[in-house]
């Protein structure tokens, strides 16, 4: 397994100098405590206990996975003392509201801190990772009582959450699910049912977990507006606050899966469980949207995660390992061969993780950004900022996971032979990659979202609200040496306008039209949308380099990946918008009887 390092200087480069993080958040309500000296301090401190805490149990984990018994699930050795250390240090607490015992700092630096956790080891991160959407939850919907009751433990991380969605006969249509939710005497509500998959679902690092569980009420009508969200916690919680009798949730089995092996993915029985409503009756669906949102930023994440660890094995690698001369001589003449790393096609896959993986950076802190302008700017600053989350949020999901899988198997393909050879840790990352694109919406989900409900819903207002941030930028840096970056970032921008007006119309004309076209949209959005914060880092870095201002190989670094980005990833684009207006004809003609073994 590759010796993770925290990238500290980008993520001090995109947090204070991209983002300019200190000038936003003195203008926002709340949150004048995170100078840049406050949030320099915390990426330090992040760093270390990434480095030095987590990071050494990441293969451990994968190789011991998770233990069940029908007592409960343990946890691989080292988690549950290093879930302690996080506690005790206040990480859980970093960005949560300071009235049930947070730091209240932004929502950005929890980002941050996922990422740098979740590199050292994505499996680990998980167990506190879910509670966030919990606590967001809880916080939008929960009624004075429950806040009292829930999220100062979970706030603390004494507690931690899930959210129990999926059913063996219903992944993301939500409409068929079949877990009920009785009504009690007391108020509460009895749970029947099974849930599959849920990650963190049983486990021994925390002494108690709260669950947030989708239900039907007995008179609900069908479909997802007959759906409900209840709070069931592990262990029922006496109105003093302290833990009561086990309640009827137990964890039926661990599923056996293809990675991330050191977190507990559960099948989870209801039998009778004590229940209680959260939000309005036949309203959970909408409720259960706040968790599902922060989940899929979170996920988004592990595909940036995924695209630096790889990119950090295969680099040290790629310079130590010899094979063959140079084609053009040797750099290496005193040893037998020179280093991989000067060979075109190796360098061609360093700089596509490396693209991939600050391109993320800047755009998942900038997403962060936008959800606490959210929280704390002025009306219409939030209501901006909403309209940019509801655009970016299907195409960071799917898109950074996406190109956080491809560089996930470059690391493998630098490594050769050695590669696939589990003693070095490279597959599995591949491995522990895999699943980002399927949970919290697959990608042909969050694409159908993208082009259906954000793009073509909002008559193309949320797409325009984006393309003038983006025209903004290029209209303040049209000057002659930003030229390389700033004029193909304008034409794909205008392209981007006029092929979703083509898909729009196609779709009116048949609906599967904009089914069959939806992921190449999406991934082209994606394409696009990196190729703005890579041209935001290249044009500051241009500036920085120009007033000899700090460490000028870095900003040249910064500038050659963004040539790289922009002459050898974002012409990727030119084939996907062939085929996403191929039309659904070529996938939905041949009948079913012609799919044949």
């Amino acid at each position: 397994m590759p010796d993770y390092k925290a990238p500290v200087r980008d993520i001090r480069f995109v947090i204070n100098e991209v983002l300019e993080s200190e000038q936003l958040y003195q203008t926002l309500p709340g949150f004048g405590e995170a100078t840049e000296e406050l949030m320099n301090a915390i990426i330090d401190e992040g760093a270390r206990f990434a480095e030095n805490v987590i990071a050494p149990l990441n293969r451990s984990g994968d190789e011991e996975g998770c233990h069940w018994s029908e007592e409960g699930v343990r946890t691989p050795a080292g988690f549950k003392e290093a879930y302690r250390q996080y506690v005790d240090n206040g990480w859980p607490a970093l960005s949560a509201d300071s009235e049930y015992g947070g730091q209240g700092l932004p929502s950005m630096l929890g980002i941050m801190m996922n990422e740098m956790a979740g590199t050292a080891n994505w499996s680990w991160v998980m167990y506190p990772g879910l509670s966030h959407g919990a606590v967001n939850t809880v916080e939008a919907h929960g009624d004075a009582g429950q806040k009292e009751k829930y999220l100062t433990k979970l706030i603390s991380g004494e507690w931690t959450g899930t959210m129990c969605l999926t059913e063996s006969q219903c992944g993301s249509d939500l409409g068929l699910l079949r877990t009920k939710a009785e009504p009690q005497a007391d108020g509460s509500y009895a749970i029947t049912g099974t849930k599959i998959f849920i990650s963190a679902g049983e486990h021994d690092m925390t002494d108690n977990i709260v669950h947030i569980v989708l239900a039907r009420l007995p008179d609900a009508p069908e479909g997802t507006k007959g759906i409900s969200l209840f709070i069931v916690p592990k262990f029922n919680v006496k109105e003093d606050g302290t833990i009561g009798e086990r309640n009827a949730v137990h964890c039926a089995s661990i599923e056996e899966k293809m990675g991330i092996h050191g977190n507990a993915t559960c099948v989870l029985n209801f039998d009778g469980a004590r229940g209680f409503l959260i939000g309005p009756p036949n309203r959970g669906l909408n409720a259960m949207f706040t968790f599902m949102n922060t989940a899929r930023i979170g996920t988004a994440t592990q595909g940036l995660a995924h695209a630096e660890l790889s990119f950090q094995g295969a680099l040290t690698y790629a310079k130590d390992r010899l094979a063959m001369r140079s084609l053009t001589g040797p750099k290496n003449p005193s040893g037998p061969a020179d280093p991989i790393i000067v060979h075109p096609d190796v360098r061609r896959m360093l700089l596509t993780q490396k693209a991939f993986a600050e391109g993320s950076r800047a755009f998942l802190y900038y997403l962060a950004q936008q959800g606490d302008i959210v929280a704390a700017g002025s009306e219409e600053q939030a209501k901006a900022a909403d309209d940019l989350m509801a655009l970016l949020t299907p195409i960071g999901k799917a898109f950074v996971t996406e190109a956080g899988f491809e560089a996930a198997n470059l690391g493998l393909q630098v490594f050769g032979g050695h590669g696939f050879i589990r003693e070095w840790g490279m597959e599995q990352i591949v491995r522990d990659a895999r699943i980002a694109m399927l949970y919290e919406g697959t990608t042909g989900i969050q694409a159908l979202d993208l082009v259906g409900r954000k793009v073509l819903g909002s008559g193309g207002k949320l797409l325009l609200g984006f393309t003038a941030v983006i025209d903004e930028f290029c209209n303040a840096h049209d000057a002659a040496e930003h030229a390389a970056f700033v004029k193909p970032l304008r034409a794909h921008t205008q392209e981007w306008l006029d092929l979703s007006m083509k898909l729009g119309e196609a779709a009116m004309a048949n609906a599967d039209n904009a089914g069959a076209g939806a992921v190449d949209y999406l991934m082209y959005s994606g394409y696009v949308t990196l190729a703005y914060f890579w041209a935001r880092m290249a044009v500051l870095a241009q500036q920085k380099i120009a007033a000899a201002d700090g460490d000028v190989s870095f900003y040249e670094a910064k500038v050659m990946t963004a040539r790289f980005y922009f002459e050898r990833l974002l012409p990727r684009t030119e084939s996907l918008k062939i085929t996403m207006l191929a039309g659904a004809d070529n996938i939905m003609d041949m009948p079913e009887a012609l799919f044949q073994l």
